[in-house]
């Protein structure tokens, strides 16, 4: 490897790290063959349930170069969100921590274009596109690729000394780097994920998102199916079951962000609280939350579902 690549890559993982980023990782754009028949097989069995995006682009999932013309490198990076902040009300529904806070998307996009920009100043022209969850990317495979953890049993991505409880973002560019080495398996024997499951969604590495509690309270349009509805756990927006009993999230630390912080009202509420919960409320509590998702009629109507109503 030449040694001004070395120093190139180290450049952008600094400039990450400053802008706070948990880390960053790099690796070569390239055809993603492993993935391709995992996902088509995936696909096939419908175990990407009514999310019918996922069909689509299904050459731009696995080869970043049809996304950024002449493409060689995909940087992956971290960002974390992980909280010990927790509801007052032990019976409140529950909300996957992810949602505490302003909508990732915007918190996330704005650094990952600061960070390009810093990119641009060190080389000078440089062509590339930023991801976050929102194009035809398969984030964890690029995530694992250039060695920031391995894709767990749950489906995950987890690291070592820091878990999972971190978004996935991606900055595709026409820029060659110095390329990180894969990260190895740590699941070992470990079915903790699979046996907490409330749902079954899970299989060891295969996740039927037709049962995922996350898909069934934010994805899916349509009525939950009767056989789910009493089995959401408590939960009314997403599900963080599998990482709260994955060992390795022992060693998750608190975010220091402070736009993913919740809303000063949104923990203190009692059961009954969200029970009487108004639209005016709803709409103060998630104005910036990916929530909003949802929509009031729907929340309610999961919120109703995962407390057995």
């Amino acid at each position: 490897m030449k040694p001004h690549l070395s120093i190139r890559s180290q450049q952008i993982k600094t400039h990450a790290q400053r802008l706070g980023f948990l880390s960053c990782g790099i690796a070569k754009a390239d055809f993603l063959s492993e993935e391709a028949l995992r996902l088509e097989q995936w696909l096939k069995q419908d175990k990407h349930g009514k999310m019918g995006y996922m069909e689509n682009h299904f050459d731009k999932r696995l080869d970043p170069r049809l996304l950024v013309p002449g493409a060689k490198s995909v940087i992956s990076l971290l960002f974390n969100y992980h909280t010990d902040k927790k509801p007052a009300d032990p019976q409140a529904p529950k909300i996957a921590t992810y949602a505490y806070g302003k909508d990732y998307h915007f918190v996330i996009k704005d650094k990952l274009k600061a960070l390009l920009a810093l990119i641009q100043d060190d080389v000078g022209e440089v062509n590339g596109r930023v991801f976050v969850d929102s194009a035809p990317v398969l984030e964890k495979a690029w995530a694992a690729r250039s060695g920031l953890g391995w894709v767990g049993k749950n489906t995950n991505l987890i690291t070592q000394k820091v878990g999972s409880y971190y978004f996935i973002a991606e900055l595709i560019l026409d820029l060659d780097l110095e390329y990180d080495t894969p990260a190895t398996d740590h699941c070992g024997t470990c079915t903790a994920c699979i046996d907490a499951c409330p749902t079954e969604a899970l299989t060891p590495y295969d996740l039927d998102a037709q049962k995922c509690i996350s898909y069934l309270t934010i994805e899916l349009r349509e009525e939950i199916p009767s056989e789910f509805q009493k089995k959401l756990d408590g939960w009314t927006f997403g599900c963080d079951v599998c990482q709260e009993v994955c060992p390795w999230n022992r060693f998750s630390k608190p975010h220091r962000e402070p736009l993913l912080e919740p809303h000063p009202n949104l923990l203190s509420l009692s059961k009954r609280e969200w029970h009487d919960m108004t639209r005016e409320v709803f709409n103060t509590l998630f104005k910036d939350s990916a929530v909003k998702r949802t929509r009031f009629d729907r929340f309610k109507k999961n919120m109703a579902y995962s407390q057995g109503e």
